[in-house]
């Protein structure tokens, strides 16, 4: 048990460095199931399941849902779910980012999320992502998804001297006007020749990047050859194949164990790769030996959207039918009644888990006085009179009385009446669903900045809790009585 929680540590550290996006997130999940024995399933197809069998899925590449099937589990019994997300605040490309003023080479970014853009000034940047690759094999035509990421620092968002800045009281970022990364000048991308394969290098005034004469619809005339021609030597491919592209801004500096007692970890992403990394190792663990889901009658889940800092209205987010979709399809695979699905789920139970606020040092007043989550306190149980989370008393019982029975820490946490609140995917769930949710999350400092940080461990409490959670609450749920 010690050996699994201290070793979640650096496995996490491992996964945030090869997870620069939600993307490559769901890449490493997959990975991470494939060596744990769980079995791919397809949307697409029918599903063949079995009792004590392992599963996933994935939607857009963006979003991976896992589940572990309990060998005494029928039809109509419960789901025991973590759900997390995938995506972070972040620049990501424009449809068309070619920029070129006053002999530089810039990239447009648009704003993804509530991101603290100032943070991402004079950071040593790349792009990473996702691209669509024509191929032609034997006359035939494919389009196909890859992952890509340029390792080295390619560009950068330089601030203004303060000399040319003085009337100024603070750093105001205009996002449309200062947040362009500089990728190169127009002069070295000339000399060098580049991208002598795609046409004319770029000059101070706009080309195409191919033909003079061909559309200007075409990819070469959005973006800057150089940026297609890198993006190509990762993967070993033309710049003429790359038919589109889902890239962004990512900060190069990788994520470590950090602080004068190697107490934090400093990363980027951690809202909400932590929660993320955590839930999806707790599930492995919970399931990985030959006895764990011998007597098991519900269904061992791990959820994981994207697009929650946007809002999460998306075909892979969790305001789409995602999850229901899920537990509708492993219900009807065990029995046809389509009244089984309405008892499961109210059989069932939800940990949202996203980060959450620890009380600022040198910003204490924040915080409610008797609501300060602190660094190495353990999962914070978020709670909001006004359902911004989807906590009440039941669902805060039965995830605190885990943490009693194993000696786990716990904190709460309310937000000052006279300041806003943020949400989760909890209360969307919660109500499209209809699932009991407790809202929950590890203490962090820093969100939403391209660099956070939060305590080691935080990281190992938020593993064992949500490890046994998965292994208790079949037995435990039998005890609560609340609408009878």
């Amino acid at each position: 048990m010690a050996g699994e929680a201290s070793s979640v540590v650096s496995d996490l550290v491992n996964f945030l460095n090869a997870s620069p996006t939600a993307f490559h997130a769901v890449d490493e999940a997959k990975k991470l199931l494939k060596r744990a024995g769980y079995e791919q399933v397809s949307e697409r197809e029918d599903w063949r399941l079995e009792v004590g069998k392992r599963y996933f899925f994935t939607r857009n590449h963006s979003t991976i849902v896992a589940f572990a099937i309990g060998k005494k589990y029928v039809a109509g019994n419960g789901f025991h779910i973590v759900g997390a997300h995938t995506d972070s605040p972040c620049l990501k490309l424009k449809p068309v980012s070619k920029v070129t003023k006053v002999g530089y080479l810039e990239v447009g970014v648009q704003t993804y999320g509530g991101g603290l853009w100032h943070t991402w000034f004079d950071r040593d940047l790349t792009i990473a992502g996702r691209v669509i690759i024509r191929e032609e094999k034997d006359g035939s035509v494919s389009y196909s998804h890859h992952l890509v990421r340029v390792e080295e620092p390619i560009m950068r968002i330089p601030t203004l001297a303060i000399h040319l800045d003085r009337g100024v009281d603070g750093f105001k970022v205009n996002t449309q006007s200062h947040l362009l990364p500089v990728l190169a000048t127009s002069i070295k991308a000339e000399l060098n020749k580049v991208v002598a394969e795609n046409g004319p290098a770029e000059s101070g005034v706009q080309t195409d990047g191919k033909k003079t004469n061909q559309s200007t619809t075409t990819t070469s005339s959005k973006h800057h050859s150089l940026l297609l021609q890198l993006i190509a030597s990762q993967v070993g491919c033309k710049p003429d194949d790359i038919c589109d592209f889902e890239l962004q801004a990512c900060d190069t500096q990788p994520s470590i164990v950090a602080g004068a007692a190697k107490e934090f970890i400093f990363s980027g992403r951690l809202d909400n790769l932590c929660m993320s990394y955590c839930s999806l190792k707790a599930l492995i663990d919970a399931t990985s030996s030959e006895s764990s889901l011998e007597d098991e009658t519900g269904v061992r889940m791990v959820a994981l959207f994207d697009h929650e800092e946007v809002g999460s209205n998306s075909a892979q987010g969790a305001g789409s039918p995602v999850m229901l979709n899920a537990l509708s399809r492993i219900t009807s695979s065990f029995g046809s009644d389509s009244k089984l699905l309405e008892k499961a789920i109210q059989r069932s139970f939800l940990v949202s888990a996203d980060m959450a606020h620890a009380l600022h040092p040198n910003y204490t007043e924040k915080h409610e006085d008797n609501h300060q989550p602190k660094l190495h306190g353990g999962l914070v149980i978020k709670n909001n009179a006004n359902q911004r989370y989807a906590t009440n008393a039941v669902t805060s019982f039965i995830f605190r009385e885990i943490a009693t029975n194993h000696n786990l820490p716990m904190q709460d946490f309310v937000v000052r009446n006279d300041m806003g609140c943020g949400s989760t995917i909890g209360p969307i769930l919660a109500s499209g669903v209809g699932i009991r949710t407790v809202d929950v999350g590890a203490p962090q400092l820093s969100m939403h900045s391209i660099r956070e940080m939060c305590a080691v461990d935080d990281v190992k409490h938020s593993y064992e809790h949500f490890k046994a959670y998965y292994r208790e609450f079949s037995q435990l749920d039998t005890k609560i009585t609340v609408d009878i």
